[in-house]
C-alpha cells in the first residue's frame, strides 16, 4: 500500500477557479457579443466579466502550477523535500515524545517517527472544512502504509494546545501558523510552552514581517528567555526552494525556526 499525503492545494480550489473563469467568460460573451443589453451598460458589464475571466485564468494557472510543484507524485516534489528537510532537525532520546502541530495528512509526524524509531510522536490538527480530505483516518492509513507504529493522531488546536507544559522532547510544525489569524509570535510561544527543558523545536513557516512581525527580535527574545542555539534559517535560498520559486508561489519569507529550550 502506498501512502497518500494529498496536496495542500485542494483540487476543489482549482476546479472552483476554473469554473469561475468559465462563467465569467460566458457572461462576457452574453453581454459583449450577443448583446442582451446595450449602450454603456453593455460596455461596463463586458469589461467587468472580461477582467474576471482573465483574472480567473491567471489564478487557475497559478493554482495548477502550485499543485504540480507540491505534489508527492510529480517531478518537483517540493512537499517531500520540505518534510524530509524539517525532520532532519528532529532527534529524540530513546523513549522520548514529540508533537507535530497541524499534521494535515501526517507527513511530517510520520517522517519524524521514522527517523526516531525508539521515540513516540503525536500529530494534532483541527482538520477544518477547507481541507476536508485531510483527517485522522487518512493519517493513520499513511502511517500503516509507511510501516510506522510509533505515532498517534488527535484533533487539536494550535491556539490552545491541550497538553501540560513541558510535555514533549520535540515540537514541530510545517506551514501552519500563517493560516491562523492573530498574534503568530504568541502561537509560537504556546507551542514552545509544551516543550521540555532541553527539548528541541523545528518550525517551518512563512516568517515574513507581514505575518509575524520582527522575527529577529523574537529570536533574541527566546535567547534572553534561556533558549539555546535559536536560529531562523532561510529556506528560500536553495535549501527547500529558490527565491524565484518562493516569489511566484507567494511563499517569500519561508524559513525554519530551530533551537533548544
Amino acid at each position: 500500500m502506498k501512502p497518500n499525503y494529498k496536496n495542500w492545494v485542494p483540487k476543489g480550489m482549482i476546479f472552483a477557479a476554473i469554473g469561475a473563469t468559465g462563467i465569467s467568460l460566458l457572461l462576457c460573451i452574453l453581454f459583449g457579443i450577443i448583446g442582451i443589453v446595450s449602450g454603456w451598460i453593455k460596455t461596463v458589464l463586458s469589461l467587468i466579466f472580461l477582467i474576471g475571466a482573465v483574472g480567473g485564468l491567471g489564478v487557475s494557472i497559478w493554482l495548477i502550477f502550485l499543485y504540480c510543484t507540491f505534489s508527492y507524485d510529480g517531478k518537483r516534489q517540493m512537499s517531500k523535500q520540505i518534510i524530509e528537510g524539517v525532520s532532519t532537525h528532529v532527534k529524540l532520546p530513546d523513549g522520548g515524545k514529540g508533537l507535530d502541530i497541524g499534521c494535515g495528512s501526517g507527513a511530517l509526524t510520520i517522517a519524524c517517527a521514522k527517523r526516531n524509531p525508539n521515540a513516540f510522536f503525536i500529530g494534532i490538527d483541527r482538520w477544518g472544512r477547507e481541507y476536508s480530505s485531510f483527517n485522522k483516518t487518512l493519517c493513520e492509513s499513511n502511517a500503516d502504509a509507511e510501516g510506522v507504529s510509533n505515532v498517534r493522531f488527535e484533533r487539536g488546536d494550535a491556539k490552545r494546545i491541550d497538553f501540560p507544559g513541558e510535555s514533549f522532547d520535540a515540537v514541530t510544525s510545517n506551514y501552519v501558523y500563517h493560516n491562523i489569524f492573530g498574534d503568530r509570535q504568541a502561537l509560537l510561544l504556546e507551542t514552545l510552552r509544551v516543550l521540555k527543558k532541553g527539548g528541541t523545536f523545528a518550525i517551518h513557516d512563512i516568517f515574513s514581517k507581514a505575518c509575524y512581525g520582527d522575527m529577529q527580535a523574537f529570536v533574541r527574545k527566546l535567547k534572553d528567555m534561556g533558549y539555546e542555539d535559536v536560529r531562523l534559517i532561510d529556506t528560500t535560498d536553495g535549501l527547500f526552494m529558490s527565491k524565484s520559486e518562493a516569489r511566484w508561489m507567494a511563499l517569500a519569507g519561508s524559513g525554519l525556526l530551530v533551537g533548544k529550550k
